[in-house]
């Protein structure tokens, strides 16, 4: 061989070639799995802001309670509180109006489980006729779970409320969640 002819034989070149495909591949797993821990803490940051406006929104509520009883569609009288383990209904105030229509500031909510999904429903009167029908808004998807329980002023919980012997101090609401788990909050009864 001729000292001035240099170059690569076909097994270095060979070689190479498979070093070079070894470090792609590697960078690609490394990039595919950086791209999927985004994806997923991406999509945890989205059900956490969700879980977050949903509580905020529960909390807004239980701030406003006002003890106001409402008569239902059938007459009925229903106290300002009506809990069972499965829902909450009660009266609220401060209800804005910025259109100024004919209706008051005082509104009724609900807040169940349907279809795995946390609903709060309202409804544009207070004392219902027999056509009122609640204005549904989906607040959180993939509840499994839910239950209310309702602490009186003997710091004992109850599974239902109201109990006319006694005050409602806090409710807890119980949240199983899909990828979440088990989660607690307690709002305070002001009044």
């Amino acid at each position: 061989m001729n000292k001035f002819m240099t170059g690569f034989t076909l097994l270095e070149l060979l070689v190479a070639l498979a070093v070079f495909a070894v470090i792609a591949v590697m960078a690609y797993n490394g990039l595919n799995t950086v791209l999927n821990a985004h994806f997923q803490i991406k999509q945890q940051a989205i059900q956490l802001a969700d879980l977050q406006r949903m509580f905020s929104r529960l909390n807004h509520d239980i701030e406003q309670h006002i003890q106001r009883p409402i008569r239902n569609q059938y007459g009925d009288v229903e106290p300002s509180i009506n809990g069972t383990i499965e829902q909450l209904e009660f009266t609220r105030s401060g209800w804005r109006n910025p259109a100024q229509q004919n209706r008051s500031f005082l509104q009724r909510v609900a807040y169940h489980l349907q279809d795995n999904k946390l609903v709060r429903s309202y409804w544009f009167v207070l004392d219902r006729a027999q056509d009122s029908k609640p204005i549904l808004m989906n607040l959180a998807d993939n509840i499994n779970d839910i239950q209310w329980h309702y602490l009186d002023d003997k710091l004992t919980w109850h599974k239902k409320w109201p109990n006319t012997s006694i005050k409602l101090k806090a409710i807890k609401i119980i949240l199983k969640i899909e990828g979440w788990g088990k989660i607690e909050r307690l709002f305070q009864i002001s009044g």
